[in-house]
């Protein structure tokens, strides 16, 4: 059965073959994925039973056909408890240029490229799928200290919690604790990181027309603003300003905030009528520069951030763990035991996760840049590419693969199939 750890655990006794660091969306998923192994993994998370991470808030996920597909097969789609809302359309345009891209997917002949599901939905279902599990063992609530000495064989993990400091060993770290990944900094991995100066400012927002299954991205040279269609009515609204602005728009009232949004957005939906509670983050892309150490992995925001244009960042991360729990799958099919720190499979997994990583992160850094650039002369440029997105079908394919997350070695499970 599932465990939670309470008192010290000696550490001699203590010898993971999988040691997650973060129970977020892509650590908690890993440690669901894993579970088809039969593998001893463990799970350390700051929030103690009860409560979800901080990063299960009301922000908007929206999931790829490639992550629904995954989340199904996990049993995680079906433990959500809100109607989630599915993308059948993408639009996208930019203010000032002219022309617009508009991605239907039954001109693909799928019923829709995704849903959309609040990040506190989905905090809960990952919570109620891992309640499930019969041999996870989960640390909390427990932080990352550091690390220990280690023989080569293992890795030895510091973790503390009320009671003090212990040892953890495992066989493989992973690293999900984020953007700010105390892991990656203990591994001695540096990132490199790019600040786009802009604030994201999130929330819900309900329209004089309701949802149609649309997502809208409308760029512009302050940031995105998109409006992603929610089950329950909603929209899922990110809206992007300059850094210099953002304590002016943070100031407003209700209806001033709509009154911005409005303006930036304009009338497809006809009047903003309401909003919920705003939250407010940075865009900072943060790259590691490199993704893995001696018996250690980075996954999801440790790996990558990635501005939020396009929607990628978690459906990016999910692929980094559902590849890794496949190569764990695959290796421990061909010889029934496997060494889950093992150098070669390490390698494995960076040689399979490079092109989607490379092409995502490029689309997004790219995509977020050029619609931001104020230059008259990028416009034309600009319309064109709209204008192409719309009219070729190598471009609309293109847009259409990577926002179904269909970008390099996709893991089975993305595909629809069992790996």
């Amino acid at each position: 059965m599932t465990q939670d750890a309470h008192a010290p655990i000696d550490p001699a006794q203590t010898l993971h073959d999988v040691l997650i660091v973060g129970g977020g969306l892509v650590g908690a998923s890993l440690a669901i994925a894993l579970d088809r192994s039969g593998l001893d993994v463990g799970l350390v998370e700051a929030a103690p039973p009860g409560a979800l991470p901080a990063v299960f808030d009301e922000r908007n996920l929206s999931f790829a056909e490639a992550t629904v597909n995954a989340l199904g097969a996990l049993g995680v789609l079906q433990k959500l408890r809100a109607p989630s809302g599915a993308i059948r359309r993408i639009h996208i345009s930019r203010r000032g240029d002219f022309g617009r891209s508009l991605l239907d997917a039954q001109r693909y002949g799928r019923d829709e490229f995704g849903r959309v599901v609040t990040a506190r939905d989905f905090g809960a279902a990952l919570e109620a799928r891992l309640a499930e599990l019969p041999r996870l063992q989960r640390y909390r609530p427990v932080r990352f200290v550091g690390l220990a000495e280690d023989d080569g064989r293992s890795r030895a993990v510091r973790v503390a919690d009320g009671a003090g400091e212990r040892i953890l060993r495992t066989r493989l770290l992973v690293a999900a604790d984020g953007t700010r990944s105390g892991v990656r900094e203990a591994l001695g991995i540096g990132v490199d990181e790019y600040d786009y100066e802009q604030t994201l400012f999130v929330t819900r927002l309900r329209a004089e027309r309701a949802p149609d299954g649309t997502a809208y991205e409308r760029l512009s040279e302050g940031g995105p603003t998109a409006l992603l269609p929610r089950g329950d009515g909603h929209y899922g609204l990110v809206h992007g300003v300059r850094r210099e602005q953002a304590d002016a728009v943070a100031a407003l009232d209700e209806a001033g905030f709509l009154a911005h949004v409005q303006e930036a957005f304009g009338w497809r939906i006809g009047r903003f009528l309401a909003c919920g509670t705003r939250s407010a983050y940075p865009a900072i892309r943060v790259l590691a520069q490199r993704r893995s150490a001696a018996r250690a992995l980075l996954v999801g925001n440790a790996a990558q951030t990635i501005h939020p244009i396009g929607a990628q960042g978690f459906n990016l991360g999910l692929r980094d763990a559902l590849t890794l729990a496949e190569l764990i799958e695959t290796a421990l099919a061909a010889h029934r035991e496997v060494d889950c720190g093992a150098a070669a499979l390490l390698d494995g997994y960076e040689r399979r996760r490079r092109e989607d990583r490379e092409r995502t992160v490029a689309f997004s850094d790219g995509l977020a840049r050029i619609t931001a650039n104020e230059s008259p002369l990028l416009r034309p440029l600009r319309s064109l590419g709209l204008f192409a997105a719309d009219r070729l079908p190598s471009a609309q394919a293109y847009l259409v693969g990577g926002a179904m997350g269909y970008r390099g070695d996709v893991p089975a499970l993305c595909r629809g199939e069992r790996a």
